[in-house]
């Protein structure tokens, strides 16, 4: 499988004598980067921008479809290409000048894009849908079986794998908390992002406007957060930013204790000289992971007057994933030039809304460039970092350390403050002004609102709160943002997603993550007899799991068994009285216990609980429990779905 960017190709890991050909050629563009800076070859005079749109591709019951390559097969289109997983794609956009309508020429292409994208996925019976981080996405859709077939991404995986040498750790806390562990970098594509790129009219001043950039990337996410939710759990307002940061998080466990950087990440400090100077950083910090055909060294094709392609230089920042990346690209007409790609916003909640935050932060850039003279001499680095990761917990409820140490709130300084500069700065860079009215206005309804995608879908769980299962409310979400993101309202108007948004096929069942219970009572093998019958009685319920002290599942102790033991008990006249010896929950419990995984479908786990005539089936994955299933439960689905039946007879 071919990526339609040719700088992403890569040729395997390397080692011995293929990584010091890598890093001699990494060495040699670095230096052909400064010759081309030295000689002013740089492109001038001219500001472009551009934008990557990553999507989720769901089916009929909105989970994620591992449809990829068929739906690049139907589009044959080369502004598409794969992203990590099956279930995703990335749309790329042609650049753009930013004065005149480019804003709204961006626009329009990437909706034509996402509706053709539409139409190949009607065909396959599967769509596509904006989000940060998918409501429905599941840790049984990030197995590697889901992983795009793609030298590329199997390589960094199993290179960064063997860099890191454990497995990936995830613990995210916000109003519920999640620890979960992984042993691939897949959990990454959880992840979808709106990726905004601008290229700089006068490369000698990156480092200006690279540490502007920095400086705007809190507010920048506050005004735009949609990813609130990962496996069932409500955490950050913008969850992606701790999760890619942990996804991609390759340290061996003990080299935190010392100043490694992590390869996502804010970064280490004010950038003090220029483009070089990152770029320098990169390599001294981060080892290479993976190679690519070098073709001619850079400084031959300089000598014979060409204008080289930096390669390696260009595959090593690809697995360097600082939330402002530098890039290095050459224009059509042949000029190189330089990019800022801001990478911290998420994809949805619509393109119009993915539009107008890039009008902001593009707007901003054009001011803060003009008017603010140095950065580092009126903020603390440590500041702007902390502004970052206020914005991604809390978005528009954040509080900010500004400039000149101002502890300003988020929603009224944006309103008041932010959102008029980035007025002046879209009408110094020449924008439309009816189209920076128009995108601006997005972001201050949004702000004076506070209708971010993620209140939204806060605001749109908590409307659902005790109704349905957790499987049919996340499923109601997403069902619900594909119908919104079908109309031209942006999600200031939208109005919270409801229950009856799932489908009415039978479709909302098809798996039992979708209607398990989560909140389980479990009890260990050593514990007494005597406490699973007070779980019973306190809770009303009839199966009670055993763990062992590492979380995994080792039996399961039933209602029948409990009174069985009492009765026993009973008859040696042992009940109401001292027993000598207290009998243990081993001692009655199944350690033959029928289990399936999560993305079991029902028919299936109303088969298997039918033939071994069983009233409960605990739902495991990778040893660990989960979550239960059990009779009484099948009577709530068979319920909604007689409902169903007797609705379509009608």
């Amino acid at each position: 499988m071919d990526d339609t960017r040719s700088h992403k190709k890569i040729d395997g890991a390397l080692a011995g004598e293929e990584r010091r050909q890598f890093m001699r050629a990494l060495l040699t563009d670095l230096r052909a980067l400064e010759r081309l800076l030295a000689d002013d070859r740089f492109e001038r005079g001219v500001t472009r921008i551009g934008a990557e749109q990553e999507i989720f591709l769901v089916d009929h019951a909105c989970h994620p479809a591992p449809a990829a390559l068929d739906v690049l097969g139907r589009l044959q289109d080369p502004h598409f290409t794969t992203e990590l997983g099956l279930f995703q794609l990335e749309m790329n956009a042609d650049p753009q000048r930013l004065s005149g309508g480019g804003l709204r020429a961006l626009e329009v292409q990437l909706a034509g894009l996402l509706e053709k994208t539409r139409g190949a996925c009607a065909a396959l019976d599967v769509q596509p849908v904006l989000a940060g981080i998918l409501p429905t996405i599941g840790k049984t859709d990030l197995g590697l079986h889901n992983m795009v077939p793609n030298p590329r991404y199997m390589t960094l995986n199993r290179v960064m794998n063997a860099e890191r040498g454990a497995a990936y750790d995830f613990s995210i806390k916000g109003i519920d908390e999640l620890y979960v562990q992984h042993d691939s970098v897949m959990v990454e594509a959880c992840n979808a992002s709106f990726q905004v790129h601008l290229q700089l009219d006068a490369p000698e001043r990156f480092a200006h406007f690279y540490n502007i950039a920095q400086l705007l990337l809190a507010p920048t996410l506050a005004i735009g957060t949609n990813s609130p939710v990962l496996f069932g759990r409500r955490l950050w307002a913008e969850t992606r930013i701790a999760l890619f940061e942990q996804a991609c998080d390759i340290r061996a466990p003990g080299q935190h204790l010392r100043d490694r950087a992590a390869r996502v990440s804010f970064g280490t400090g004010w950038l003090r000289g220029g483009v070089l100077d990152l770029y320098k950083e990169n390599i001294a910090r981060f080892r290479p992971l993976v190679g690519t055909d070098l073709g001619d060294s850079a400084l031959d094709a300089l000598n014979r007057g060409e204008i080289p392609e930096l390669r390696a230089l260009r595959v090593h920042n690809g697995t360097i994933y600082r939330w402002n990346r530098p890039c290095y690209g050459i224009s059509e007409n042949g000029k190189p030039h330089l990019r800022i790609e801001l990478r911290v916003l998420p994809s949805g909640p619509t393109i119009a809304d993915e539009v107008a935050n890039a009008a902001f932060w593009l707007g901003l850039m054009s001011e803060l460039g003009h008017t603010l003279d140095d950065v580092p001499a009126h903020m603390e680095f440590d500041h702007a970092q902390a502004n970052l990761y206020a914005a991604a917990r809390d978005g528009l409820s954040a509080r900010f350390t500004w400039l000149e140490g101002e502890e300003v709130l988020a929603q009224p300084f944006i309103l008041d403050r932010l959102l008029p500069m980035a007025r002046a700065g879209l009408d110094r860079a020449g924008v439309e002004p009816a189209d920076a009215a128009r995108y601006l206005g997005i972001v201050e309804q949004r702000v004076r609102t506070l209708r971010t995608g993620s209140r939204w879908t806060l605001q749109s769980l908590a409307g659902m709160k005790d109704r349905g299962s957790a499987g049919e409310r996340f499923t109601a979400l997403v069902a619900a943002t594909i119908a919104r993101q079908k109309t031209d309202r942006v999600v200031s108007d939208w109005e919270r997603a409801r229950l009856d948004e799932v489908s009415g096929e039978k479709s909302s069942y098809y798996r039992v993550a979708q209607y398990m219970t989560t909140d389980i009572f479990a009890v260990q093998a050593d514990d007494p007899v005597e406490l699973v019958a007070d779980l019973i009685s306190w809770e009303r319920i009839r199966h009670v799991p055993v763990e062992d002290a590492r979380g995994q599942l080792v039996g399961l102790v039933t209602y029948r068994a409990v009174m069985r033991h009492l009765a026993e008990r009973a008859k040696g006249g042992g009940v109401g009285t001292r027993d000598a010896r207290a009998a243990s929950v081993s001692e009655i419990m199944r350690t033959q216990v029928i289990t399936v995984p999560p993305d079991t479908t029902t028919l299936d786990a109303i088969a298997l609980m039918r033939q071994h005539r069983i009233g409960c089936l605990p739902v495991v994955q990778d040893g660990h429990l989960v979550g239960m299933i059990t009779e009484e439960d099948f009577m709530g689905i068979a319920s909604d779905l007689l409902r169903q039946g007797l609705a379509e007879a009608k």
